[in-house]
């Protein structure tokens, strides 16, 4: 079956770096686009930034210039390197992909960024 599973948060200040990975399995992740979403306390669910099967990427505005999506189909694994953290950045960050119709989601990790 489809899994996800995202390493990689943790604490950090403001200013600092993080990279989230997801690891993928139980389908061709090649073949597929990946995306990151995030939730942070008592708001909805925002896509992040997302990477095609082909490598073509979107970033959400709050994120560009300072977060990178990249993949790694070889290692079925997506990763968000993401510098520059502000406060704002706290949530709970979560990988996705979308196959047949159906989305998939991973557990989440925590990113708290400390002022």
């Amino acid at each position: 079956q489809v899994q996800l599973v995202e390493s990689g948060g943790g604490l950090v200040q403001a200013g600092g770096s993080l990279r989230l990975s997801c690891a993928a399995s139980g389908f061709i992740f090649s073949k597929y686009g990946m995306g990151w979403y995030r939730r942070a306390p008592g708001k909805e669910r925002d896509l992040v930034a997302r990477i095609s099967s082909g490598g073509t990427t979107y970033y959400a505005d709050s994120v560009k210039g300072r977060f990178t999506i990249s993949r790694d189909n070889a290692k079925s694994t997506v990763y968000l390197q993401m510098s520059a953290l502000k406060p704002e950045d706290m949530a709970v960050y979560y990988c996705t992909t979308t196959i047949l119709l159906r989305n998939y989601w991973g557990q989440g990790t925590q990113v708290t960024v400390s002022s």
